[in-house]
Formats: structure tokens, sequence, C-alpha cells
């Protein structure tokens, strides 16, 4: 899925750098990834403009292939609907977030679903980087 992929959603993405949503985001913007932050409490991060719902970013920016959220487990289930309505081809939830609701809608739309899984990390891996 992240072979395929040039632009992602991070829902939930921070401009704190203390935060693991900004260091993600960070690395996937340097990796050449194209990353929209999806934010209703910030302006930008790293001086991407930020939306707040996924909605709004993709009707101002265009589609995107995958949703990364950065929320916890219990809030995810919108998300997953947001993804759905956003044409999506990929829910992905981060590392410790689960949420076997939101993988369902998603899954039953025809959305791959990651859970519990860092696109950072995973990106490394397969990239060698």
């Amino acid at each position: 899925m992240l072979r395929a992929t040039r632009r992602i959603a991070v829902v939930g993405a921070s401009p704190d750098r203390t935060r693991p949503s900004h260091t993600v985001f960070r690395y996937l913007v340097q990796q050449g990834f194209e990353c929209v932050p999806v934010n209703p409490n910030v302006r930008d991060v790293l001086g991407v403009p930020a939306f707040r719902t996924l909605a709004q970013a993709t009707a101002a920016t265009g589609p995107v292939d995958l949703v990364d959220v950065f929320r916890r487990s219990e809030l995810c289930v919108p998300h997953a609907g947001e993804a759905v309505a956003a044409g999506a081809r990929c829910l992905w939830l981060q590392q410790g977030v689960v949420s076997w609701e939101a993988a369902r809608i998603a899954h039953d739309a025809g959305l791959e679903v990651v859970m519990d899984r860092c696109t950072a990390i995973e990106w490394r891996r397969i990239a060698g980087r």
C-alpha cells in the first residue's frame, strides 16, 4: 500500500515537535510523500496549511490515497467514514490505535485497513531508509 501511495492525509497532525504525529508527518514529507494535515486546532504543520476536516482537505487539495489517523482508538469511527467518503484507498490507524468498528466500516467500503502500525516505521522497513 505505501509503495502505491503519493498523497497522505494525516488526521491529528501537530506542529508540536514533541508529538509523534509531527515526527511522522515531517519524515513522510522528507521521503517525498505529499502530506495534508487534518486538525481543527492548528493552522499549519511545517508550513503546510491544515484543514478542519478530511472533507475540507480533499475539496481544497484533491484526493488522497491514504488516511493516516493519529487519534485515540475510540475516536476513529468518524474518520473511517470520512476516509470512505473521500475516496481514499486505505485507512491506516497508527501504532497503538485499534478500532475494529472503524476497520469494519472502511473494509466494507472496499478500503484496505492497517491498524497498530506506524507509517514511518513501515516505510523505513520497505524502502530501506
